[in-house]
């Protein structure tokens, strides 16, 4: 069982506390099996809201997953914390997302894809951001400025 934690970095204008969606958000992860170092040719998805039984166990996973290679059965879980937003404080620097628990697997890669919400800095709150093309631009009315995220970038890392 390993602990893995995933950051992002941004580069976040005139907007602040860039988050997913909510629980029932779709995580886009690049998979790679940890007996056979194969790497799932397409992104898996998952979500905080839903679990899988793991064959021949009492427990469940947000992921259970059969390597198509050496047929190994892997599973992972988000940790229950809940993910942190990304704020202005951490505007072009790593910070972490969210924390995952593996076993018999890790993930190599994400894709935002899906929806997320941010704030303007004067509170309006933005519940469609699409970061699937890295870049996402607005009006803010209330502040009368234009609102951007740019530049997203990902990196998993040992917890």
């Amino acid at each position: 069982m390993v602990f893995l934690k995933l950051e992002i970095k941004a580069e976040l204008e005139n907007v602040t506390d860039l988050a997913p969606s909510g629980d029932d958000f779709e995580y886009n992860f690049k998979v790679v099996c940890n007996s056979c170092h194969e790497e799932h040719p397409k992104y898996v998805t998952l979500k905080r809201s839903e679990t899988r039984n793991i064959s021949n166990s009492r427990g469940s996973a947000h992921l259970v997953w059969r390597c198509g290679n050496c047929k190994k059965e892997s599973s992972a879980s988000f940790v229950a914390e809940p993910s942190k937003p990304y704020s202005s404080e951490s505007n072009g620097q790593f910070a972490t997302l969210l924390k995952m628990e593996c076993r018999g697997l890790e993930f190599t890669d994400f894709a935002p894809k899906g929806w997320w919400t941010c704030k303007g800095e004067t509170g309006t709150k933005f519940l469609d951001v699409d970061l699937e093309d890295d870049d996402w631009v607005e009006y803010d009315e209330k502040a009368k400025v234009d609102v951007r995220i740019s530049n997203i970038e990902s990196q998993w890392t040992r917890a």
